[in-house]
């Protein structure tokens, strides 16, 4: 059921000096400027890569949901797994038919495409976002 990987997400206390540790450690040339997603709480950027991107998501205000993550991890930290599906709605329903957890009605997601997240106790201790494909070109936040 689950497509490509798309992203892995990291929670950090400050995009700017975790984008400068992907560029000056690991050579990334290729980070987009960081965006508010006032809706979900968070600020993100993403470092694009040959195969994949990684997701680098800071707290935006003080009812952002990756407060009690950082509380955990003061440097940050692996936050999710994100995974393609063909359908959001199937996936979500399918998900909850093998009794897993599902933590959101289908919303918006960075990519600009429709997201859930189902329960690291589901998962080996892992949240994992499944995000809806979009039609057409291949979902890259650049």
């Amino acid at each position: 059921m689950i497509g490509r990987l798309n992203h892995i997400g990291i929670a950090v206390p400050s995009i700017e000096e975790a984008a400068d540790t992907y560029r000056s450690l690991y050579g990334a040339t290729d980070i987009t400027a960081p965006f508010d997603m006032a809706e979900q709480g968070v600020r993100v950027c993403f470092v694009n890569l040959p195969n994949s991107q990684i997701e680098l998501i800071e707290p935006l205000g003080e009812t952002s949901p990756i407060l009690n993550f950082l509380k955990a991890n003061p440097r940050g930290g692996q936050h999710h797994v994100c995974f393609e599906v063909a359908d959001i709605w199937q996936a979500k329903a399918e998900m909850e038919r093998r009794g897993a957890q599902v933590l959101n009605e289908p919303r918006i997601g960075a990519h600009g495409t429709l997201i859930i997240f189902v329960h690291p106790k589901n998962s080996n201790g892992v949240l994992i976002e499944l995000m809806e494909s979009p039609k057409g070109a291949h979902p890259r936040v650049d």
